[in-house]
Formats: C-alpha cells, sequence, structure tokens
C-alpha cells in the first residue's frame, strides 16, 4: 500500500507517503487554501482604503481608515509569518467575495454626494461588510491552525482577529456618535428645501 493515514493528537490527519515523508492533509490543504485567500484579500485592502479614505467627509473617519491602512500592513506581514510557520511561500488567491465587497464600496463612492455624511455613514456600512468578512476568516483559521496543532500561527491570527473585531467596534461607535444622526438630518434639510422651492 502506497500510503496511510495517521491521526494526530490535535484531530487532523496526516498523510505519509511509502518513502515516509509527512504529506499535507485535506485539512491543511484547505487552510493554506484560506490563508492565500485572506492574504489577497488583504492585499487589495491595501489598495482600497486610501481611495475609501479620499473619500470622507469627517476627519474621525478619515483617520480611522489611515489607522486601519497602518493596521493591514501590518497584518499583511503578519499572514507572511504565518505562511513561513507552514513552510510555504506567502502568496495570494482571487478572492471573490473581497472583490465584490470592494466593489460595492466603490459604488457607494459613486452614489452618495461628496462633502455630505451621508456619504461616510454608507462608507461605514461598507467597512464593516469588509471587517465582517475579515472576522469570519481569521475567526475560522485560528481554530483550523489549532486543530493542526500551528499555536504560533494560531496566536498571530488571533492577534489579527481581535484587531478587527476592534475595528469593526471603533467604526459602530463612530457611526452612532454622530454620523447616523447628522446623515439623518441632511436628509430632512434636503426634503425641507425641496418643498419649500415647491
Amino acid at each position: 500500500m502506497a500510503t496511510k493515514s495517521t491521526g494526530t493528537k490535535a484531530g487532523s490527519t496526516t498523510t505519509q507517503g511509502s518513502n515516509g515523508q509527512k504529506k499535507e492533509s485535506l485539512l491543511e490543504k484547505f487552510f493554506l487554501d484560506q490563508l492565500k485567500d485572506i492574504y489577497y484579500a488583504e492585499q487589495q485592502l491595501l489598495k482600497a482604503i486610501p481611495e475609501m479614505k479620499t473619500a470622507c467627509t469627517t476627519e474621525e473617519l478619515e483617520d480611522a481608515f489611515d489607522n486601519h491602512l497602518k493596521q493591514t500592513e501590518r497584518q499583511v506581514k503578519r499572514l507572511e509569518k504565518v505562511f513561513e510557520i507552514m513552510g510555504k511561500k506567502a502568496e495570494g488567491k482571487k478572492c471573490e467575495a473581497i472583490e465584490g465587497i470592494i466593489k460595492e464600496a466603490k459604488s457607494i463612492i459613486g452614489e452618495t454626494k461628496k462633502g455630505s455624511m451621508t456619504r461616510d455613514a454608507a462608507l461605514i456600512i461598507a467597512a464593516q461588510k469588509v471587517e465582517h468578512y475579515e472576522i469570519a476568516t481569521y475567526g475560522g483559521l485560528v481554530q483550523l491552525a489549532i486543530t493542526l496543532g500551528k499555536r504560533n500561527a494560531a496566536n498571530l491570527l488571533d492577534k489579527t482577529l481581535g484587531e478587527e473585531e476592534d475595528t469593526d467596534r471603533m467604526l459602530t461607535y463612530i457611526a452612532e456618535a454622530h454620523i447616523n444622526f447628522d446623515a439623518e438630518e441632511e436628509d430632512v434639510k434636503s426634503s425641507s428645501m425641496a418643498e419649500a422651492e415647491a
């Protein structure tokens, strides 16, 4: 028989060839595939975040995007360390999900009025869609890394997961503190002006 499966302490399965060399398990291949997916996503965000920052109305949201850009740069380096731990070269694989979310964010910029609070409210929602995708991905990767017995990789991924959750909370705070209310007032003022002109 050419191959045989052996259970590991963490519960994952590794396969050994006839020469005794360890091969990747299906779970490890899936983990690496998802790692490539989020690596690509983070690379795309490095290009998209500056566009979102430029489109902002308030300095507060502009600063939030600027901070997240710096954070994303650190997260990319962290992912490269995870690839290193896995004995692989850091590379991305096209992520359809992030492509769609970024496309939607660009549409929002085009469909909202420049300098309006409504644009900022919309940009926050677009940014939170990104965050929620990242939270789901990193949360899953942390658990897979633990299952595969890659504790160092899990710790690095968990650090990024915590940062994404913090960013999501911060965006919610900015929206609820005043931007959403100011955007709603903007609509009231616009409709009042339109009625007066009519």
